[in-house]
């Protein structure tokens, strides 16, 4: 069983900066791709950032491309979001979650965190 726990939520202004971060219980990082994938109220989840954690590729959603990055520590098993430039649309719950044995371009995850929020407001 694959568990995620999400760290680093919280309230910023727009224009500042947060770092997520997500610690997995999996044997070996590398036999899974992990994930970020955010809720809004009222709206359907949408697949922000993915690594596969074998090779180091990455997958964005266009809307946090050249914002968003996101890194892997295979020795720590953690997977971090590092959110630049928020805005207040990117205000959502945002869930860690993963996926073997690599990214998958619709976003595609078998396991999931219980999520963490982030509001961006003035």
């Amino acid at each position: 069983q694959v568990q995620l726990a999400e760290s680093g939520g919280g309230s910023v202004q727009p224009g500042r900066s947060l770092r997520l971060s997500c610690a997995t219980s999996v044997f070996h990082l590398d036999d899974y791709a992990i994930g970020w994938v955010r809720q809004a109220p009222g709206k359907e989840r949408e697949g922000v950032a993915c690594i596969t954690t074998s090779d180091g590729s990455t997958v964005y959603a266009d809307s946090v491309k050249g914002r968003f990055s996101i890194s892997r520590d295979n020795a720590k098993k953690t997977v971090d979001l590092q959110m630049n430039s928020l805005t207040p649309e990117d205000t959502a719950v945002y869930f860690c979650a993963a996926v073997a044995p690599r990214c998958y371009s619709d976003f595609d995850f078998d396991y999931w965190g219980q999520g963490t929020q982030v509001t961006v407001s003035a």
